[in-house]
This record gives C-alpha cells, sequence and structure tokens, in this order.
C-alpha cells in the first residue's frame, strides 16, 4: 500500500509521491528560543519523528532539517528584560530543547540549521523579491523591506485566507508599508532594541523578518523543490502561508506536500508560555511519569488530532505503556530479547493511512494480548514470534523497551547499571530472608523498593523488578 498524507494545501489526503524516487526531503518548523520548550513543543518532535521512522522503515533515504529560530521580535524582549545578550539566552534555551529530545528518543536531524547562520541567503532571496516586484523597500528611512501581499494573486492558497479579509500584518509599524498587510522581510535596526541585534544589507543593517529565515534555510537544505514541510497547526496563517508567498514568487517551487500537526491544549487552551499554563519536563517527571510514557502519550494519539491535556489521561497512558513494557520484559527473560522483526500486515496498512497510530496501536494489542495468552500456556514459539512483531511496531513508534536509548545503552549519564547492581543486592537479602522463613523481613525489603520505585514481581523464573506503579 502507498503511503497517504494528509495535505494541508489541498485539504485532502493523498498519496505521497516524492519528488526523487527513494528520497524524501523534509523542513520541520523549530522552536523560537525565547524560552525552554514546553511539552506542546515536545509533542511536535515525536510526531515528526514517527514520521521520520515511517519513511525509514518504508526504505527511503531521509534527509531531514528542523530550524532554530534564534533571532526574533520575542526573543530581543527578552534579552532587554534580562539585560542579557539574545544570542546567551537562544544558546542556553537550545540545549535544554536538545536534551528533552534525547530524553524522548527524538533522532537527531539530519542538519539543525539556526535563522543567524543563513542571513547571506536571505539577502539573495530578498533581492531576488525586489527585483521581480514582490517586494519593497520602505521609503520612511526605517530600512525596513516588506513582501507586497498585492503583487501575488494567489497569496491566501494554504490557509484559505481572502487578502480582502485580512487585517494589518502587525510584524512592524504601518506607516512603512504600502498596504497593512504587506509582511515585513527584513526589520531595520531600531534605537530600542539590543545593539547587537543587526547585520549589515543592501537596505541598511538590520534583522531578518520571522517568515523569511524558513524560506531561505529550505532553499539551502533541500533545493527550489522538497518533499514535506511540516508544523504545527498554528503555523497554517500567516508563517506559512507567506513562507510560500515570498518563496513561490521568488521563482522556488517550493513545498509539495503540507503536513500540519494538531495542538496540545490544558484548560481549552493552547499550551503556551504567553497563556502561562506551559507544561515541562520536569513537571511531568514529578508526576512519576517517565519520558518513554510520555512520548507513549504522545504517539498514541493521531498526529492531527488535539490532545486535550490532563494527568489523568497521561497517567492512564503511562499505565497501558507499562502492560506492554511488562510483556517485553517478561517475554525477553523467557525466550531472549531477539531482534524487532516483520511488521504485521495490518500495522503497516494503518500507518500508510496519514500515520493512523490509533489503529496501528490497535494491531499491536491484538498481538500482545495473543503473546501473553502464550505466556500464560508455556508457548515459547508463539511468545517468541509475538515478542518479535511487538518489538518491530514500537520501534517505529520510538518507544520499544529494549531499545538503546531507554535501556542506557546510548547515554553515558544513565545509571541503569548501578541501579541494577542496588537492586540484585537488595533482593538477594530478600531471597535470603525469605529462605530462612523470616517473612517480614522479607516483605521489608520489598516495601523499601517499592516507597523507592522499584516495583518487584514474583515470577516461575524468580523475581523481576520495574520502575513504577504496580499494575
Amino acid at each position: 500500500m502507498t503511503l497517504r498524507l494528509y495535505d494541508t494545501a489541498t485539504r485532502t489526503v493523498r498519496d505521497f509521491v516524492p519528488r526523487e524516487a527513494g528520497k524524501v526531503g523534509v523542513y520541520l518548523c523549530g522552536l523560537t528560543l525565547q524560552a525552554p520548550p514546553h511539552i506542546g513543543h515536545l509533542r511536535s518532535g515525536v510526531n515528526y519523528d514517527v514520521l521520520r521512522r515511517w519513511l525509514l522503515a518504508k526504505g527511503f533515504e531521509v534527509t531531514f532539517i528542523r530550524n532554530l529560530t534564534d533571532i526574533d521580535d520575542k526573543l530581543l524582549v527578552k534579552s532587554c528584560e534580562q539585560e542579557r545578550p539574545f544570542w546567551s539566552i537562544a544558546y542556553a534555551n537550545e540545549l535544554v530543547l536538545a536534551a528533552a529530545y534525547r530524553s524522548l528518543n527524538v533522532l537527531p536531524p539530519t542538519y539543525e540549521p539556526r535563522a543567524t547562520g543563513h542571513v547571506p541567503e536571505m539577502h539573495e532571496l530578498i533581492a531576488t523579491l525586489i527585483e521581480r516586484g514582490h517586494a519593497y523597500p520602505a521609503t520612511d528611512g526605517s530600512g525596513d523591506v516588506y513582501f507586497d501581499v498585492a503583487s501575488w494573486p494567489a497569496y491566501g492558497e494554504l490557509s484559505g485566507q481572502s487578502p480582502a479579509d485580512m487585517q494589518s500584518a502587525g510584524d512592524a509599524p504601518d506607516r512603512g508599508k504600502r498596504d497593512p498587510r504587506d509582511f515585513a522581510l527584513w526589520k531595520g535596526a531600531k534605537p530600542d532594541e539590543p545593539a547587537d541585534a543587526y547585520w549589515p544589507s543592501p537596505w541598511g543593517r538590520g534583522r531578518p523578518g520571522w517568515h523569511i529565515e524558513c524560506s531561505a534555510m529550505c532553499w539551502r537544505y533541500l533545493g527550489a523543490e522538497f518533499d514535506i514541510h511540516g508544523g504545527g497547526l498554528d503555523l497554517t496563517f500567516p508563517h506559512h502561508e507567506n513562507e510560500i508567498a515570498q518563496s513561490k514568487a521568488a521563482g522556488l517551487p517550493f513545498a509539495r506536500y503540507w503536513v500540519h500537526h494538531g495542538l496540545l491544549s490544558l484548560g481549552g487552551a493552547k499550551m503556551g508560555k504567553s497563556a502561562g499554563n506551559a507544561l515541562d519536563l520536569a513537571y511531568v517527571a514529578s508526576l512519576g511519569v517517565r519520558p518513554v510514557e510520555l512520548r507513549y502519550y504522545f504517539a498514541a494519539a493521531h498526529y492531527r488530532s488535539r490532545i486535550d491535556y490532563t494527568e489523568d489521561a497521561l497517567r492512564e497512558s503511562a499505565t497501558a505503556y507499562r502492560r506492554i513494557e511488562g510483556f517485553v520484559q517478561r517475554a525477553a527473560e523467557l525466550v531472549g530479547a531477539g531482534t524487532p522483526g516483520e511488521l504485521p500486515a495490518a500495522f503497516t496498512a494503518a500507518m500508510d493511512d496519514d500515520l493512523n497510530t490509533s489503529a496501528a496501536l490497535a494491531v499491536l494489542h491484538d498481538v500482545l494480548r495473543d503473546g501473553n495468552t502464550a505466556l500464560a500456556g508455556g508457548d515459547d514459539v508463539t511468545v517468541r514470534t509475538a515478542l518479535a512483531a511487538v518489538r518491530a511496531m514500537l520501534d517505529i513508534l520510538g518507544v520499544d523497551p529494549l531499545d538503546a536509548a531507554w535501556t542506557g545503552g546510548g547515554r553515558g549519564d544513565d545509571l541503569r547499571g548501578v541501579v541494577d547492581s542496588l537492586v540484585a543486592l537488595a533482593l538477594e537479602q530478600r531471597a535470603q530472608a525469605r529462605g530462612r522463613k523470616d517473612w517480614a523481613a522479607a516483605d521489608a525489603v520489598r516495601d523499601q523498593l517499592k516507597q523507592a520505585g522499584v516495583v518487584v514481581e514474583d515470577t516461575p523464573q524468580g523475581p523481576r523488578w520495574t520502575i513504577g506503579e504496580q499494575d
């Protein structure tokens, strides 16, 4: 079955046909670095990581670009408030973001360009737009350069917005614009902004507007035309609409498919710093929810659906994942970990249907049920087959419990080996107490481990332990 993806531009689910056979170029709008990431940002990383893993599983060579916006109006406001260089704030938040993505087992991008590293490409695009009659320098001496929305009749094609119904772009004072709907490509330096937030340009010193940076980086790393442009649904207008207009007006065919993910909301409102409802990984950890469980929570919902966050829903999802994890661990102890096997046809069909992870997980749970039945019945052959299939499906979602990312093989700072040794010592003490029929001492060891978050389960193969609550 051919992969089909919902394309925002056509508002249809379309067969995915790459520009070049066997290769896929993907550009994902990354984070603006005025603040550390919240879990709504991290949903984006997980959603497109699943897309990337599925493309790789289908045999494509994937070039995955995820940009960082490290110069922006909000970032400059933070710089003035904190009396700190804008680039210092951006870099600190970049490090936090990178650590968060690693903790969620999000594959690193092929490249992760920063906006400030691509000012020459922006200048070239802006000059081309001016030459073609689609952009103009302001005549008020501000050094601003604007895109002329009226010069591009197709404006509004992605979002369905009618230019006649649009209000001011709101990204610069209207006094330098021919039309309030025009948006800034280049912003002249202002006396009330940080003195180091500018670059020389043919139109005077200044800095890039928000929209031009992504067009420049798409062009630099993926060429004039590429396959998939991704981002949150809230970026459809004006950001992505403006990207399309300025890129096509400059003669670039640009993106063939537009894939947008749904937002994460809290109390009915989009999660965000400005709304005062942003939750981060530290908060999730305080609930006793591990990064792998948060990733499962994100992956279980269809990428285009809105997730209305509640603690109860997150905990329920974590419990569901622990049941899956429990089967994998018990099966691996019995028949060996093996390697991920063939994907069930029904799972493949679900993923090819616009990445329908909800339907894909239904297939996983069917196999899981058969595997648990086989475990109870001592059917090692069926257990081994089920384990291989379950691990293959979990690998696509990035939540295979035996993946080195979660067991510690992929991170030098992981303490799994130390914990293993300490728990083994405690279990040996418990076994000795049970051997001398000192049940009180044995129960005390088990209770102390449980208080530390280590759950002990007695099995025919001996005691096994997991991190988390007993189901």
